[in-house]
């Protein structure tokens, strides 16, 4: 008698061995006909799958988060099999489930077309109605090998060949196609019924530039086509707010080939930075920091000592001065340490904290550069603290409050706290691992928030809260982080003198709440398509004349916003007002003032907002009143 479990409690018992599918049909031909795979004591199979002892199950639909991912997957072999049917010699090479869908790598004698992906996903809809059952089966790796081979496919041959000669590999069958899959995938193509290909991109075959460039072609799937619409409409949105079309239409910064993955701030896009610097300086401060500056280059020895050499050397750029070698620093840590050593530190002084607007380089590939997004330098809102084990919760809950609160000034309230462990590649023992873990939980009990954990994505050197901030279009960013570290003090020989007059070696935590600047703004222009609210618009109004006899009383408004703190442009060309409302609310402007003869005689001011929304007139004592008012609440 074989039992299995479900989801609710409840459990099923059978005389024999049973499919994932059999137990779906026996619950009801509803569940029968929308699993797509099972769940059997925590990992994915195929309906297929025969259960052959007791057994916790769960059937996946198209509602479940794994169902998506077997959709996604199967959508991948669809494409290699509409590939194979109109392009026979062409050979597939592998196609992964990634964030939003899916892509396969194909070598072939021609490039791929954007014609051709209509013709390809024309193909996939028409092999998806035809409901193909999806069979599995499995081979010894050399029997699979031979099997590719025999069939052109020198591609797959090589990826089974890497694998243990003593491991089996399995074969995902439908039609008239054969993969290599680990899988799950669907029970039949019939399953898949919203999809799209999306675009055409070039890859190295296994990431390496000495090898053969093969075509990707990506795509998206998704249960419901509803799902598929408002994911293209996103990416759509994306598109007119990508970072870097605004940054030039802006005048906010721009990128050029002599300098890869650097910035070059212009007056605009500096005054936002400005802003923002200006606003977390003030946030240091009241967190208790001390402000600090430390070098862009350290000797070579100094980044041994601290494990960076040796586990994050790829990364770094190095240069040599009379036999020395250095690094540009990719963090702020080991010179903050530094600063930390030059005393002789007591126990009544920690917790000591240590700010900086740290310039870091990391050695980016071309490839991972995006923008102002992903750079190869950068400036973080940094900050290290050096305490003691009792006061890591109370540290941990002020900084979780702190960064709560700036999220929300800058407009995001959605937030997500992950929690990201140790890595394979580390320093430390397992037992400070365990503490540093234990003490970053403890904490976000004390916040009272939920996390969802991160296995094997921490620091080197140590695990850390991680704050991910959903934009307006539904987007998750990483910014913040807050990481305990037990590792890098030691390893820098920092010590104070304890309670009990002995030495010891503080904790260090490591916390940015914006993380970089550039990315953040980035995400800011992006956020707010590049409308920024008016504390952090780099030109906040723009005072506009109607003809030449209101010069001088434009020119007198402007002045007095100005002397209020107020960012402030003035337009006294001889051009038609409408041109220049127009103009300026393409430059996508908080405020704009007009003012003709009415105004001039009146004292006042006529206003309007983004959207070209007119408030009417007001007096400056009003208009004062309303600026101040968006400013202070960071409207």
């Amino acid at each position: 008698m074989i039992s299995v479990r479900l989801p609710d409690g409840s459990q099923r018992q059978f005389d024999e061995p049973v499919t994932v599918a059999q137990v779906a049909a026996s619950i009801g031909a509803g569940l029968a006909k929308a699993a797509l795979a099972g769940k059997v004591d925590g990992k994915l199979v195929d309906t297929s799958y025969l259960i052959a002892a007791d057994a916790d199950l769960a059937i996946i639909t198209e509602k479940d988060a794994d169902g998506l991912e077997v959709i996604r997957h199967s959508t991948a072999h669809l494409l290699a099999h509409a590939v194979k049917e109109l392009f026979p010699e062409a050979q597939v090479t592998i196609g992964p489930v990634i964030e939003n869908g899916f892509f396969y790598d194909f070598s072939y004698k021609r490039p791929f077309t954007p014609e051709d992906l209509v013709i390809i996903e024309k193909k996939m809809t028409e092999l998806a109605k035809k409901d193909e059952q999806v069979t599995r089966k499995v081979l010894p790796r050399d029997e699979a090998v031979a099997y590719f081979k025999s069939i052109g496919e020198a591609y797959k041959a090589e990826i089974i060949e890497s694998i243990p000669a003593d491991q089996d590999v399995s074969l995902y069958t439908e039609g008239s196609f054969t993969d290599l899959c680990r899988g799950p995938h669907v029970p039949s193509t019939g399953k898949l019924k919203v999809f799209k290909l999306m675009k055409l991109a070039g890859a190295y075959w296994r990431g390496d530039s000495k090898n053969e460039m093969l075509q990707r072609i990506y795509g998206t799937a998704f249960a419901k086509k509803e799902e598929q619409e408002n994911y293209l409409h996103m990416l759509e949105e994306a598109e007119k707010r990508d970072h870097r079309k605004l940054g030039k239409a802006l005048d906010l910064f721009h990128m050029q080939e002599e300098a890869p993955g650097l910035v070059f701030w212009h007056p605009k896009g500096w005054t936002i930075w400005q802003q923002v610097e200006q606003y977390m300086r003030k946030v240091y401060q009241a967190g208790g920091y001390q402000e600090v500056k430390t070098p862009q280059i350290l000797d070579r020895s100094l980044w041994e000592k601290t494990g960076h050499w040796g586990n994050y050397r790829e990364n770094m750029f190095v240069t040599e001065s009379e036999t020395r070698v250095y690094a540009l620093k990719p963090m702020n840590c080991p010179g903050h340490v530094q600063i930390f050593n030059t005393g002789l530190r007591s126990y009544r002084e920690l917790p000591l904290r240590f700010g900086e607007f740290g310039q870091c380089h990391r050695n980016e590939t071309s490839g991972a550069l995006h923008g102002i997004m992903r750079v190869r330098g950068f400036t973080q809102d940094d900050g290290h603290i050096f305490c003691t084990d009792e006061q890591i919760a109370d540290e941990v809950t002020s900084f979780h409050l702190q960064a709560m609160k700036v999220y929300a000034d800058f407009g995001f309230e959605n937030i997500a706290i992950k929690l990201a462990l140790r890595p394979d590649n580390r320093i430390g023992s397992d037992e400070v691992w365990d503490k540093s873990e234990d003490a970053l939980r403890s904490s976000l009990r004390l916040c009272g928030v939920a996390w969802e954990e991160l296995p094997g994505e921490g620091a080197f050197y140590g695990p850390k809260i991680e704050y991910h901030l959903k934009d307006s279009l539904g987007r998750q960013w990483q910014v913040g982080t807050m990481q305990v570290d037990w590792n890098t003090a030691e390893r820098l020989d920092g010590t104070y003198i304890g309670e009990d007059s002995s030495r010891k070696t503080p904790v260090m935590l490591h916390r940015a709440i914006v993380g970089s600047m550039e990315r953040f703004i980035g995400i800011l222009i992006e956020n707010y398509a590049g409308a920024l609210p008016l504390w952090l618009a780099p030109v906040q109004i723009a005072v506009l004349n109607i003809s030449e006899s209101q010069a001088e009383y434009t020119a007198l408004v402007a002045e007095n916003l100005r002397k209020q703190g107020f960012r402030v442009h003035i337009d006294l060309r001889n051009e038609k007002i409408t041109y220049k409302i127009r103009e300026h609310s393409i430059q996508k402007l908080p405020y704009i003032l007009v003012i003709g003869d009415k105004e001039r005689d009146a004292n006042t001011v006529a206003v309007r907002t983004r959207g070209n929304l007119d408030l009417g007139v007001m007096t400056h004592e009003a208009l004062l009143e309303r600026l101040n008012n968006d400013v202070a609440n960071k409207v």
